[in-house]
């Protein structure tokens, strides 16, 4: 029976990558039971109209080796995911819930250290956890701990943003180097005898979207975690019927991603970011978007990397060779689990 025969009757870590397995998982069982007209399985938040005020309102879940790596560790990122959706999404963070799901024999020492560091990420983030449930799985049964989060933010009346609003032409860019967080947890499980001294990019977003409220041509924002740059990429085309071309030489990567890519044999825009935007905004006002990012802490290696082009139907890189090719969407795992 081959790897593909399987995944149709068996559910495989591909179902989790953010690829075309996920996406079929998605939509022929989750979104075809629980169809409804608030249900959007194409964004990470769902808008609510709630008291003349529009709410936004995400959930996700979190699982990573090691729980604790350079830049950040499971608790810290769960804030993270969960008010970068929130904020890419027009929102400012208010609330979230959490779930621990805690395995046997997991120290409490390392257990009070994750708690910590998601308070200080929550604190620093200006959100409250208002609501939570833990549960204690057999030893055997967990990762040491799995966290669930639910958050509700307040929507900014300086952004409409929308895949409908997205037009031949627009701009991309991301607000940072892609790869760090992927490779950083790589290099922290010290496999392929491989180590490092790079730092996750996990990092609250909130700084970078806020920056573009009232900004006009601003059509739309992400946040590329699973999956990465590339995978967004082709969210986009799928969503708007439009392609993409993106530039090699435009995307920001650091050394240390490139080199253990190189030696491995991973596409750096395939792995997963936590504390990046890719931004969708009109071509007049690109390099005003890049001069906001620009001028903050986390938008210092920003860049304009591609464009809206209805006149293809794929997502085509133009190499640093000056060639093009298709860049095709993920299926397999690009690494084990990193988020």
């Amino acid at each position: 029976m081959t790897n593909e025969s399987m995944q149709d009757t068996h559910i495989s870590l591909a179902h989790g990558n953010g690829g075309r397995f996920m996406r079929e998982l998605i939509n022929e069982i989750f979104a075809r039971h629980l169809a409804n007209d608030r249900l959007d399985v194409q964004v990470d938040a769902a808008s609510l109209r709630l008291d003349s005020r529009d709410i936004i309102f995400t959930t996700d879940g979190f699982t990573v080796q090691p729980l604790e790596f350079p830049g950040g560790d499971i608790g810290s990122l769960a804030v993270h995911g969960t008010v970068n959706d929130l904020a890419v999404a027009g929102a400012m963070p208010r609330f979230l819930s959490l779930n621990a799901f805690i395995e046997e024999g997991m120290e409490v020492a390392q257990l009070e250290r994750i708690v910590k560091s998601l308070a200080t990420a929550a604190s620093e983030a200006g959100v409250e956890v208002v609501a939570g449930d833990t549960k204690v799985l057999k030893k055997g049964e967990g990762g040491g701990l799995y966290l669930a989060t639910t958050g509700i933010g307040t929507r900014d009346p300086g952004f409409d943003l929308g895949l409908d609003r997205i037009r031949h032409g627009d701009v991309m860019l991301v607000s940072g180097s892609v790869g760090d967080h992927g490779i950083s947890v790589l290099l922290a499980r010290e496999q392929f005898g491989l180590r490092g001294d790079l730092q996750s990019d996990s990092a609250s977003v909130i700084p970078l979207a806020q920056a573009l409220s009232g900004v006009a041509g601003v059509r739309f924002m992400r946040d590329p975690t699973r999956g990465g740059l590339a995978t967004v990429c082709h969210e986009l085309t799928r969503a708007t019927g439009m392609g993409i071309r993106i530039r090699q030489t435009d995307i920001p990567i650091n050394d240390p991603v490139q080199s253990v890519c190189d030696m491995l044999g991973y596409d750096p825009l395939f792995l997963a970011c936590e504390g990046r935007v890719v931004a969708i905004v009109d071509a007049d006002m690109a390099q005003q978007v890049l001069a906001k990012w620009q001028a903050l802490p986390g938008g210092s290696g920003a860049s304009i990397f591609g464009v809206i082009d209805a006149m293809i139907s794929h997502v085509i890189l133009e190499t640093e060779l000056g060639g093009e090719r298709i860049l095709e969407e993920l299926e397999d795992d690009p690494l084990p689990r990193i988020c």
